[in-house]
């Protein structure tokens, strides 16, 4: 499978450093590039690539609206959004996932996991791991007032879908979540699969978002 990649840095050396390694990497292509949001839009829209690296501060739009504006257009829902930071506890990284980015990386990540991360999600993967997913909601739960938003379809889960999703957003993997239940793992994933469908939600990312805007957790 080859993955085809969307650089979108206001900074031309990183788009050089990340061009380099994807270039030198056989089942990688570059797609285009990009130096603020508005160019990141439209970059997406002309090549649909299956990953854009979004810089969250660019000028004029930042990666944040650039997120937002790409998730939100029909024609793009298979184009998957990383975002780079350059602080793990970057305040807008909870932004970023709200407005439907799959994950989130640091731009000091070592250029083999970096490559890694980027074929979880075009694999369709959420880029959250738990330890990762802790930290960044205690951090948002901590610092930042709180408006519940629940999600129009909340009710449509099932008590067993709700106690799923509730364990999904304190981090758990689908192994510890059927430890936590006492089920088996496939029926974990299951559970998860299907709270994923009811809720519209594009990957496990924003399935953590949907339970800590609807007061699930």
């Amino acid at each position: 499978m080859t993955i085809s990649v969307l650089l979108a840095d206001d900074q031309e050396l990183v788009r050089i450093g990340l061009r380099t390694l994807f270039t030198s990497q056989p089942d990688y292509i570059v797609a285009g590039e990009a130096a603020d949001g508005i160019a990141a839009v439209s970059a997406t829209r002309a090549t649909r690539p299956d990953v854009v690296l979004m810089d969250i501060r660019m000028p004029d739009t930042d990666g944040l609206e650039a997120t937002r504006r790409i998730v939100a257009d029909p024609e793009l829902d298979q184009v998957r959004v990383i975002v780079l930071t350059t602080f793990e506890r970057d305040e807008y990284v909870f932004e970023a996932l709200r407005n439907g980015a799959s994950g989130f990386l640091l731009k000091n990540t070592p250029p083999q996991e970096l490559l890694d991360a980027v074929r979880t999600v075009a694999e369709g993967g959420a880029l959250l791991a738990p330890s990762v997913t802790r930290t960044l909601i205690r951090e948002f739960v901590t610092h930042q007032p709180r408006e519940l938003e629940p999600h129009p379809y909340i009710g449509e889960l099932t008590q067993r879908e709700r106690e799923v999703v509730v364990c999904a957003a304190e981090g758990m993997n689908n192994q510890e979540i059927a430890e936590h239940l006492v089920i088996s793992t496939a029926t974990a994933r299951t559970h998860v699969s299907r709270a994923m469908i009811k809720l519209g939600a594009r990957d496990r990312a924003q399935l953590v978002v949907f339970a800590y805007q609807s007061g699930l957790v």
